[in-house]
Formats: C-alpha cells, structure tokens, sequence
C-alpha cells in the first residue's frame, strides 16, 4: 500500500523538488556533483567580495538518507573552497522564527570551529551563509537576493570581512520563462518551479547551461532507487507534519487568545456597569435632592423664576410637583 501512494505522488511529475531536503543534497552536496555546487556559487554570490570559486571540499556533518529524513544535520551543505573560504548552503522551506539569528548563529559556529587550541587568530578564514527560503523573510524589501556584510556605520568601510550572509527568497521569484535573463534567474527558476518544468520549457533553460541541465538530471524521478525515493516521501511526510503541528498550534494560541478576550471584556464589561451604575444612582440621587427642594420652596410660596434658579429645575419640572 505504501509503495503504491509512494508512485502515484512520485508519478505526477517528472522532476522531483530541489526544496526537499533529501533532493537539495543530493543536488548541491554530494561529491560527484561538486561541479554543481561550484557553478551554482559562482554565479549566485557577489565575487566583489569573494573571488571565483574554482574548487570545494565537503566538511562533516555528512548526511545518510536516514539521517537528512529527520532532518539531524545542522546544515544542508557546509564545503571550504580552495583559498581556505567556508560555505554553509541551507533549503529552509518552512517558516521559522528568529530563522535570520540561526544563520548567524551557524555562521559563527563555523567561524570559531576553524581555531583549535594554540592557532592564532589569523588563521581564521571568512565564512559564507547562503540561504534558500521557500517563505518571505523581508517583506519591506522586494529582491529576490540580499547580500548582507558588515559595515563601519560612518564610513561604510569594510573593515570586518571575515561573515557574509545572502539570502534568496523564492516567493518573490515571480518571472515566466521568457523573461529569464540571467544564470542567477535560471537557477531561481529551477529551485522554484522544477517539478513543473515542461518539456519544452526544459530544453529552453538547458541548452546554453549544461550544468543547470545536470542540475536537472539528478532529480529525474527515473534516476532515483527505491530507498532514495521513499527517503524523499519521508521528508515530505516530515514536512506535512510540522506543517499540520505548528496550524495546530497556532489554532489553539488563537482559541486561547480569543477566550482570553472574551473573560477580559466580561470582567471589564462588569466594571464599566458598576461605574455606570455609581453615576447613574449619583445623578437620581442629586435629581430627588433638587426636587425635595423644589417642593419645600413651593410649599413656602416662594416664586417659580427663583426656584428655576435655585434648583437648576426646569419650570415644567417644578409645575409637576
């Protein structure tokens, strides 16, 4: 039963999703396909600060097929180019706060990781933290990819070169395959829209980019075992589920918000009566003192005109008493 709904998903397109864990690794991060992710460096990153990529190797964690389905790796991708230069390229698809704190928590792991005891400081090399998002992480910009250094705040120099950060965030990603203009718009399109690259459209992207066209290649549902594919639905159930976990959640903030609001209103409701109550029964208290008044005045025969001043009544009150 499982491998038959294992087919029929798996069936639906030709190209498997590079968003999937599994498949951003086996894309971007294994040894036979260095070339991919050398290119795909190359031409995402700012090479004003970082030079021409010529050659990777993979650093640990590594990732077996169990392993990248629960997701136990700190990173997707951690490589040193050949001046010593550190990469850690991650597929965040799902939302999560405080995701900007965690690439640069990640970043600074690795700076430090690079010391052992006795080195000098000097030995540190920059490190580099590209992102991929499958949500908006920075709704007031509207680029696709940020490049974030840091920088003297008067001068703008850039002293401290040793951490980059660029980040691409797919949702923004909005153009049809006629409009692509650029390897960097490829690549966009592709991590964005494989699984729904036509045939058509496929030939068009590949035929001047034969890496992109091995990029493609390797999530060709044809070329993937049986264990690796039910690999891949395991990361997607993964995925589902912290999906349905953090809705569920949500929900029930919500409901406790919302139950929160109405025992707030009803205490305040309460509140609000008694004070209203207070100053009602102040006003007919004041209204009955005028009217005795009134009544005493009129008993004594003093005129209409000075009662009306004395008690602020209205002549039409005081005939009525």
């Amino acid at each position: 039963m499982h491998n038959f709904a294992l087919n029929i998903t798996i069936m639906l397109t030709k190209f498997l999703d590079p968003k999937n864990d599994f498949a951003f690794k086996r894309v971007f991060g294994t040894e036979k396909n260095k070339d991919i992710l050398i290119q795909f460096l190359n031409d995402i990153l700012n090479h004003r600060y970082i030079g021409q990529i010529s050659e990777v190797t993979f650093l640990p964690p590594a990732q077996e097929p169990e392993v990248a389905a629960s997701k136990q790796s700190i990173v997707d991708v951690l490589c040193r180019d050949q001046s010593g230069m550190q990469y850690i390229v991650e597929m965040q698809v799902a939302e999560s706060a405080g995701f900007e704190k965690r690439a640069q928590f990640y970043a600074s792991k690795a700076y430090s990781s690079q010391l052992f005891k006795g080195d000098d400081y000097n030995e540190l090399r920059e490190v580099i933290f590209l992102a991929i998002t499958d949500f908006v992480m920075f709704p007031k910009k509207s680029s696709i990819k940020s490049d974030h250094i840091i920088l003297d705040e008067l001068t703008h120099a850039h002293d401290l070169e040793d951490l980059y950060f660029t980040f691409i965030e797919l949702p923004k990603f909005s153009k049809k395959i006629a409009e692509l203009s650029s390897m960097p718009e490829k690549w966009y399109y592709y991590l964005r829209h494989a699984p729904e690259t036509s045939p058509a459209d496929y030939a068009q992207l590949v035929a001047d980019a034969p890496v992109l066209k091995r990029a493609y290649d390797e999530l060709e549902r044809f070329s993937w075992s049986q264990e690796e594919l039910l690999t891949y639905e395991k990361v997607i159930k993964r995925n589902r589920d912290n999906a349905a976990l953090l809705l569920a959640q949500f929900q029930k903030g919500e409901q406790k918000g919302k139950e929160r609001g109405m025992k707030q209103g009803k205490e305040e409701g309460i509140a609000i009566g008694k004070e209203e109550g207070k100053e009602e029964g102040k006003a007919q208290g004041a209204e009955e003192t005028k009217q005795s008044m009134a009544r005493q005045m009129l008993q004594e025969g003093e005129p209409i005109e000075k009662i009306v001043r004395w008690t602020g009544l209205s002549e039409e009150t005081i005939h009525s008493l």
